[in-house]
């Protein structure tokens, strides 16, 4: 499995802060982004409540396979005091399909700590590139903070997907599947 970032665009992935690794055995791969953080308080902007990535990813496969998105783990860090909520989604979908694939993730402060997410698709409604087709496959995702009823005037509340270094880990497990079958 090759995979090729065809366009990573939005305000939680700036140009150039999405890079993708495949693991050993292709059956999963790794987005990772340097800058992914949605935040409302003191410093943020009005706009920082939400941020999106969306990303195009040019995936080819062998010869007589296709694949699914079977699973996705999101970590990351919340920052929520009382009153203030959080929320992270995404969906899922192939270029000039229609079927999509969303999830919903929803944080309730206070809550001061990492967390992580995971999204599974039910074997029965994996949805399959069609045997042949080369299409990119979309995924999206957003970050959402609520002030609710917190102070924003003195502390910031923020949701980020991050890591110990600094980073986004977005794993991707894929379910492959012969063609003909």
């Amino acid at each position: 499995m090759v995979i090729d970032v065809v366009s990573a665009n939005g305000s939680g992935c700036p140009g150039g802060s999405a890079d993708i690794q495949v693991s050993p055995d292709y059956t999963a791969f790794t987005v990772t982004y340097s800058q992914y953080t949605a935040s409302v308080g003191p410093e943020a902007s009005p706009l920082d409540f939400r941020k999106n990535c969306q990303l195009a990813l040019n995936i080819r496969v062998p010869s007589g396979y296709t694949f699914a998105i079977a699973s996705a783990d999101y970590r990351g860090y919340a920052s929520l005091r009382p009153g203030a909520t959080g929320q992270q989604a995404a969906s899922y979908y192939f270029q000039g399909h229609s079927q999509t694939a969303r999830s919903r993730h929803n944080f309730k402060g206070p809550m001061e700590d990492s967390w992580q997410r995971t999204d599974q698709v039910a074997i029965a409604s994996y949805s399959y590139l069609p045997c042949g087709e080369q299409r990119y496959l979309n995924i999206n995702t957003e970050l959402r903070v609520n002030r609710g009823w917190s102070d924003t005037k003195k502390h910031t509340n923020f949701l980020s997907m991050d890591s110990t270094d600094a980073s986004i880990n977005t794993l991707y497990r894929v379910a492959w599947k012969k063609c003909g079958e």
